[in-house]
């Protein structure tokens, strides 16, 4: 037997108990007649304690040679700690040790196996199984696995069954690039890694599943940030014979029922915005709605003023920043050289403070009378002591970077709370969207999302005004989870296809095997996938997703602990009729 207990089991009334512990050398401190070390595992640190006049001779001797991260078993006896530790829990016994074997030795780690340590991101992921051992990672991975029993536990009572699908499919042109792996026994053909279990999904509720999960790895060959990874995890679901509505009251269920067993945080209703409303309104499609900063669209009342930059702009919008009206004008000019920045690309940034007097200073007193001014506070909702941050230009480019300074102002404000939760739905988004690159419409979600039914007739006349039978669920500004009410029938699905540019040909070779399903009574059905890596570091309060996974990859998509993607051997490119032109 390696141990009896744990490392972070023992306490006061386990005094004289013969115990075995296992575990990791912390730290020791030798004070030449008595040595102190702290072992660990993964439940917790205990203090060992070796004193010559208690212990053998050859034990204490032995205690002596040990270094950080040996592997050792002790035997000894539970004894009170002269000094208490009360930030650990085992802090008020220690072991008096008369047994000690060393299973393995250690040589120096690169960095220290500490809760704040002195390594950097990239050596801690090249070792990234010594970073496991340090408590910031190894509690991330145990909240991963708590919420992940959480929902299946709320699924399967909800009636869902968990299938797994398969991970060798069809590669096809829609969505982002594919990983493709090379068929060995069919020569020159390939397999795709699935971007999601979508297809199979549907599939099985032709199959007559009804309710299907599975918390799946998917794989997309896309430019990473911090909040993606080349392979990652979604919670996907479908229901058969539902509606939007049921989908919602579901998935809103489970996202309430996660923050109330996780976090213990209870939250009503989740309110519900349009695609248009929530890009009117915040920017973008995924607000975080912790905080106000609304936008406030100024054409009526700010152009026609002779501020010609004003006048030509496509739209003139503005926000209210809390307080702001103390900011000097050093702080001001700081707030445009961000905006300027090309990851932002606005071209400059008139702003007005709101005096607590009730008078408005600006940047464009020149063209602004105080009336003026007024109104501007008045539709950005400024009141006094407030800065209103004005930009102008083409709608969708000034939406974009007006919403990327009200979130960097959130952030400078403090306005971002990791333990305050504010969820939301955003619905009927655009059905598809027009790629410039190639002079044709794209599914926004995917080409088996269905259209509203009183917008079909428009895919002929105005395909960009057509609605989706979509949704997104928001959690802090953060798009957690997306799905749709599928088409379920084989002539609207051709009608898609044909709109998204494909032949007849092309849609039959690519969604063959879908369309010939939808011919054997296929139910209305919907569904949605949740962000796993995601929705469990926003619950933990972080906002990036590699200390949740327990071995990320890189920006570069690498994984240079065991250094992939590498070159692999002649012989295996010969057998699977790949010819390498270097």
């Amino acid at each position: 037997m390696y141990r009896s207990h744990s490392c972070g089991e023992l306490r006061l009334s386990d005094i004289k108990k013969e115990v075995t512990l296992s575990g990791w050398v912390q730290k020791t401190r030798d004070k030449g007649f008595m040595i102190w070390v702290d072992l660990r595992d993964r439940y917790g640190i205990t203090q060992l304690i070796f004193d010559e006049e208690r212990t053998p001779a050859l034990i204490v001797e032995k205690a002596k040679t040990l270094g950080r991260e040996f592997v050792i078993q002790i035997k000894g006896t539970v004894i009170e700690r002269e000094s208490k530790n009360q930030n650990i829990p085992t802090g008020e016994i220690e072991i008096l040790v008369n047994e000690l074997t060393i299973l393995n030795e250690s040589i120096v780690p690169p960095f220290t196996i500490e809760d704040q340590t002195d390594g950097g991101e990239d050596i801690r992921m090249k070792y990234r199984y010594l970073d496991i051992r340090r408590n910031p990672v190894k509690n991330s991975l145990m909240f991963r696995h708590q919420v992940g029993m959480q929902v299946r536990n709320y699924l399967s009572n909800e009636g869902f069954i968990e299938v797994e699908t398969p991970y060798l499919i069809k590669s096809t042109p829609e969505g982002a690039r594919d990983f493709v792996v090379p068929s060995r026994m069919n020569e020159g053909q390939f397999y795709a890694l699935p971007q999601s279990p979508q297809t199979f999904k549907q599939l099985l509720m032709v199959g007559g599943m009804d309710k299907y999960f599975q918390i799946v790895k998917c794989f997309r060959d896309e430019d990473l940030r911090a909040d993606r990874q080349p392979e990652f995890t979604q919670i996907d679901c479908e229901m058969a014979f539902v509606e939007q509505e049921d989908i919602l009251n579901i998935f809103e269920g489970l996202t309430r029922y996660l923050l109330s067993e996780i976090k213990g945080v209870n939250i009503g209703d989740f309110p519900r915005m349009t695609y248009d409303e929530a890009m009117r309104t915040y920017g973008n499609d995924k607000p975080d709605i912790r905080f106000e900063m609304k936008f406030g669209e100024l054409n009526d009342i700010a152009q026609h003023k002779e501020f010609n930059v004003f006048n030509t702009a496509e739209l003139v919008v503005g926000i209210a920043v809390p307080g702001g009206a103390s900011y000097t004008r050093k702080e001001i000019d700081k707030l445009i050289d961000w905006v300027r920045r090309p990851q932002v690309g606005a071209l400059g940034m008139v702003y007005v403070k709101c005096n607590e007097d009730g008078t408005y200073k600006s940047s464009v007193d020149k063209f602004y009378d105080q009336d003026d001014l007024a109104k501007w506070a008045k539709r950005t909702g400024a009141k006094a002591g407030d800065l209103i941050c004005v930009l102008s230009g083409q709608t969708n480019k000034v939406r974009a970077q007006l919403s990327a300074l009200r979130m960097e102002l959130a952030e400078r404000l403090g306005l971002r709370n990791p333990e305050e939760f504010a969820p939301l739905w955003v619905v009927d988004f655009p059905l598809l969207e027009w790629d410039e690159e190639t002079e044709r419409y794209h599914a926004m979600h995917h080409p088996f999302t269905s259209p509203k039914p009183e917008d079909i007739a428009l895919l002929d006349t105005k395909p960009g005004d057509v609605r989706a039978n979509a949704y997104d669920l928001v959690l802090n500004g953060n798009e957690i989870g997306g799905g749709s009410i599928r088409i379920h029938d084989k002539e609207t699905q051709a009608l898609m296809f044909d709109h998204l540019g494909f032949t007849p040909e092309e849609a039959k070779a690519q969604f063959g095997f879908l369309m010939d399903a939808f011919q054997y009574g296929a139910p209305p059905h919907g569904g949605i996938a949740f962000g796993f890596d995601r929705l469990v570091a926003i619950l933990g309060g972080q906002e990036t997703i590699r200390d949740f996974i327990a071995f990320p990859k890189n920006n570069s998509g690498r994984d240079i602990m065991i250094d992939a993607p590498s070159n692999i051997d002649s012989e295996q490119l010969k057998e699977l009729n790949i010819k390498l032109d270097l």
